[in-house]
């Protein structure tokens, strides 16, 4: 492993805390830290692989010893680092070579569900249990030397946990054998890349662009609230929100109750006042203009979002630059994730918002932006040996359009002549290569597919995609096609909703009818399935995924997993199968395992881009499949240039992948790409 030091530090902070107003449940990790009340009572510190002592240094002696080490060619290894080297960062201005995070590779190897604390990875690996500390510390300032020592003992037999696990994580060597592959160098380096996103915080925020905006919502707000003569309690709760509906002539609308793993046949109804909720869509849309402004205003209350988070944004420029708290292996996929703790989810903060504009690079730099683009279809045809679409993005310009073209049989389809069919193929090629049936896409459309506008299709759009006055009848005999449809949530007329299943419909047969080394992916993959992931079979594909009992080992060593799988029947006495751990249970099939499979592998594309970046500048954030970069502005219009190469370079273990990218940069983070 050639990673940059030559001594590895495992260490564990003992802190200040209180239960009434200073503590981590209460708090962000960012805000704890460096709160003004924050100190560390001590810490333990142990050089890993060697049979020195573990030593415990106090408060007032942290200063000299951090200034013994060279931290250049130091490495630390933490449980949960980003709150660790947090502090050694933020408070002791120390940042490490290179971090390890026992938390994270947990998290990557025994999946996102478990428990990974130390507590529970003490118990997975048959280790002596975590200490209990029998004197609190909650509130204290000072320690007695009896709680001192009681806390020393504490945070030693914590490090040697962490040591423990570390160990047997890296290795894959447990007591009773093998558990599994040596940890991937380069999975390394993405921790080390993440936890630094966070200690090490480059970015800075506009505070005066926050207050307006945060001020102005508030605004908007109150005067929809005096509008519609209500407090902004009634809108936040459903019951009192129902009152007001039923005392403006409005009957509140409802939803069957969703069936659970410990409730399949739920009875009962729940109010029908989500945003997405296609009976809230129609009040909210409706003629009664009443009825409407209250929605509105519903929304507003609910939608805290942007205020809050306007807010947040401002507390921490108060504070300092601002922290990227991202959990690596935050889904099972691998994909990054808001980091619990962090409440600032870069993931979900709208394009063209003011809060991506008001968060800005520091002075002499601009934040680079480069995203993968259509990296999950260019996957998927490779996966599958679809040439047909493979050549279409080899050949640059409108793969939708292009593919429309061949799907709808339209020579020379394009977005300007044909909006319709283009946005069709778009969703099919999104949605529809991982298996979507057509009630869920029905359904979906009808509240935004994939984050675009609410759209119902009309007679009219049904003829242009092909759906004939045979295929009506054929569907309305179907009883099954009928229960389906009729179970989906709408505000129009059964006769509309009927016209846009089958439009739905005719999207969707035409993409697998066009897309035949897809769905010949699908019943590869569900075969893998049975023999496999459940019989046990082990099964190589392309080099790049290796199938067996109850997971799919990656190119990069990491592992897909599916556990406790199950086989039950549906309610036309077909197969279905589940997995998961306790009643945390999820239906399995062909669709599911494209989906996974395709994202990992994505994943793995993104990140060989953004640690091949990560040895000229600085990465500083990911959302999706875009990389955030520090460039120099000096240099930035040739360094953006560079960050494309990198992003685009073709995987060894990917041959003939047509890739691309496109970005810019720019002072704010939301102007990067504009």
């Amino acid at each position: 492993m050639s990673l940059p030091f030559k001594t590895i530090l495992a260490l564990d902070f003992e802190t200040r805390w209180s239960s009434a107003d200073y503590t981590l449940s209460k708090m962000t990790t960012e805000a704890y830290i460096r709160d003004p009340r924050f100190k560390a009572f001590g810490v333990c510190i142990h050089e890993y692989g060697t049979d020195k002592h573990t030593q415990w240094y106090k408060h007032e002696e942290l200063p000299r010893i951090f200034s013994c080490y060279d931290w250049t060619k130091t490495a630390v290894l933490a449980h949960n680092a980003m709150f660790d080297i947090g502090i050694m960062s933020m408070i002791y201005g120390i940042n490490p070579c290179f971090i390890f995070d026992s938390l994270s590779m947990a998290r990557a190897l025994r999946g996102v569900e478990v428990g990974n604390s130390l507590s529970k990875l003490a118990e997975a690996f048959e280790l002596p249990p975590k200490g209990r500390a029998v004197h609190s510390t909650d509130g204290l300032y000072e320690l007695t030397p009896e709680i001192e020592a009681e806390l020393l003992d504490y945070c030693k037999h914590d490090v040697f946990l962490c040591e423990e696990v570390f160990t047997r994580l890296l290795t894959g060597l447990h007591g009773g054998g093998r558990i599994a592959p040596a940890y991937p160098s380069k999975e390394l380096r993405l921790i080390d890349m993440t936890i630094r996103m966070f200690t090490e915080p480059k970015l800075v925020l506009d505070v005066p662009m926050l207050e307006k905006a945060r001020d102005e919502e508030n605004e908007k707000l109150q005067v929809a609230l005096e509008r519609c003569g209500v407090s902004e309690s009634e809108l936040a709760s459903n019951d009192q929100f129902a009152l007001v509906l039923e005392r403006m002539g409005q009957l509140p609308p409802t939803k069957k109750k969703r069936p659970t793993i410990k409730t399949p046949n739920p009875v009962g109804l729940n109010f029908a006042f989500a945003k997405n909720d296609a009976h809230f869509q129609q009040m909210l849309n409706g003629d009664n203009e009443d009825v409407a402004l209250l929605c509105e205003a519903r929304l507003r209350v609910k939608s805290t979002l942007e205020r809050t988070r306007a807010q947040r944004f401002i507390d921490i420029a108060s504070r300092g630059t601002m922290p990227v708290p991202l959990a690596y292996y935050g889904a099972e996929t691998g994909r990054w994730q808001a980091a619990k703790g962090g409440s600032i989810n870069f993931q979900n903060m709208k394009r063209g918002s003011f809060l991506r504009k008001a968060v800005m690079a520091p002075d002499g730099y601009v934040i680079g932006v480069m995203d993968l683009s259509q990296i999950e279809p260019r996957v998927i045809a490779w996966l599958a040996g679809y040439d047909v679409m493979l050549e279409i993005f080899r050949a640059g310009g409108d793969p939708y359009a292009t593919f429309g073209a061949i799907m709808f049989s339209i020579p020379g389809l394009n977005a300007t002549e044909h909006p319709l069919l283009r946005q069709s193929s778009k969703s099919a090629m999104l949605g529809a290569s991982y298996q979507l049936g057509w009630a869920a896409f029905s359904a979906q459309l009808l509240v935004g597919f994939l984050g675009a506008p609410p759209k119902r299709y009309t007679k009219e759009e049904a003829r242009q995609l092909g759906v004939t006055s045979a295929a009506v009848k054929k569907f309305i005999e179907n009883k099954w096609h009928m229960e389906k449809m009729l179970e989906i949530a709408r505000t129009c007329t059964d006769e509309e909703l009927l016209i846009h299943c089958l439009a739905a419909k005719a999207i969707i047969e035409k993409y697998r009818a066009t897309a035949e080394p897809v769905v010949k992916f699908w019943e590869f993959l569900q075969e893998r399935l049975v023999a496999s992931l459940i019989g046990g079979e082990e099964y190589e594909y392309k080099g790049v995924l290796t199938f067996k009992k109850e997971e799919i080992v990656l190119v990069n060593g990491m592992s897909l997993k599916y556990p406790n799988i199950e086989i039950r029947k549906d309610e036309r006495g077909r197969s279905e199968y589940w997995y998961g751990l306790g009643d945390k249970k999820q239906k399995l099939y062909a669709g599911r395992l494209a989906n996974n499979v395709t994202q990992a592998l994505a994943r793995i594309v993104m990140s060989d881009g953004m640690l091949r970046i990560a040895k000229k500048r600085r990465v500083v954030g990911s959302v999706h499949d875009e990389a955030l970069t520090l460039l120099p502005e000096a240099t930035a219009v040739p360094d953006l240039a560079w960050m494309k190469e990198q992003m685009v370079m073709e995987p060894k273990w990917m041959p003939g992948i047509p890739l691309n990218a496109g970005g810019g940069f720019h002072k704010r983070y939301g102007l990067a790409k504009n």
